[in-house]
C-alpha cells in the first residue's frame, strides 16, 4: 500500500536527499511534503482526464434545490447543466456527472506514481537544493513521463471497434 510519506520519499531520493522517517518531523523535508503534496497531486490529477481516476457520479439536489459539486471531484469532464462556482444550474432532478475525483495514492497505477514521484521532486527541488540544473533535468524528466503516463493511460481501454458506422457498412 503507497502512502503518502512513500511517494514523497521517492521525490527525495530523486534529489539525492534522504527519505522520509515521517511526514510529521521537524525536518525542510518533511515540512515540504506536508505543504505541497496535496495540491501538488490535486493538480496532477486535475490535468489530464486520468482514465483510473474517473468517475460517474450521481448528485441529488439539497435543501435549497441546487446541485452542488463534490468536494472530491477535481474536474468536471462531463456535465448537463451549467457550472457556476460549486455549483450545476439545472432543471432535472438528478443529474449524472463524469468527473475525476480526488483518490489515496493506494490506487495510483504505477506509471502515475512515477510521474507523482518525479512531480514532487520538481515542486521539492529549488527550496531543497537551489540546484538550476537538476532543476532543468527534473523538467525534461517529468515532461517524457507525463506523456508515457498519459499514452499508457489511454491505451488501457481496448476498443471493441466502429460500430453502427452507415460508411464502414457501405463497404461491406
Amino acid at each position: 500500500m503507497l502512502t503518502k510519506q512513500d511517494l514523497c520519499s521517492m521525490a527525495l531520493l530523486k534529489l539525492g536527499e534522504q527519505p522520509l522517517v515521517s511526514l510529521n518531523a521537524d525536518t525542510a523535508s518533511a515540512q515540504l511534503s506536508r505543504t505541497l503534496y496535496d495540491t501538488t497531486i490535486d493538480g496532477l490529477l486535475s490535468s489530464h482526464p486520468w482514465r483510473f481516476a474517473t468517475q460517474k457520479i450521481t448528485i441529488i439536489k439539497n435543501q435549497s434545490d441546487e446541485y452542488i459539486i463534490p468536494s472530491n471531484v477535481l474536474r468536471i469532464l462531463h456535465c448537463p447543466g451549467k457550472i457556476c462556482g460549486n455549483q450545476i444550474i439545472s432543471d432535472s432532478d438528478t443529474m449524472n456527472i463524469l468527473g475525476i475525483v480526488r483518490m489515496d495514492s493506494e490506487y495510483f497505477p504505477s506509471y502515475f506514481v512515477s510521474l507523482s514521484a518525479t512531480k514532487l521532486a520538481l515542486e521539492f527541488c529549488m527550496p531543497l537544493t537551489g540546484n538550476q540544473q537538476m532543476l532543468r533535468t527534473l523538467i525534461s524528466l517529468y515532461e517524457s513521463e507525463f506523456q508515457r503516463a498519459k499514452f499508457i493511460d489511454s491505451t488501457t481501454d481496448i476498443n471493441a471497434g466502429v460500430n453502427n458506422f452507415s460508411l464502414i457498412d457501405a463497404r461491406f
